[in-house]
């Protein structure tokens, strides 16, 4: 007897789930849902957001495994978060 298998379901891209949120949003911001309608979009706002998010935070782990350092060595660096400046950068140059 052949097996039966489960196929996974296809995993939604980053870029879909973000058209998505922007859909849900703009849906929400209209006011015009009955509030069962409403509720069904937030929770699925919510699932996309996590996913997003999710998604972000591995992209920020892949970027910092691949950051080359200095003296040519590959070697995990913290990724710059929003206002932080790159040492290099905040360092006064010779002569400024």
């Amino acid at each position: 007897m052949p097996k039966t298998t489960k196929k996974k379901p296809k995993e939604i891209r980053f870029e879909e789930a973000l058209t998505g949120l922007e859909k849900i949003v703009s849906r929400l911001e209209g006011g015009d849902l009955p509030l069962d309608d409403a509720l069904k979009l937030f929770e699925e706002g919510v699932h996309l957001s996590r996913f997003c998010s999710a998604k972000l935070d591995e992209a920020e782990r892949r970027i910092e495994i691949l950051m080359k350092g200095a003296d040519g060595e590959w070697r995990a660096e913290p990724f710059p978060q929003d206002g932080e400046e790159d040492v290099e950068e905040a360092a006064p140059r010779d002569g400024e």
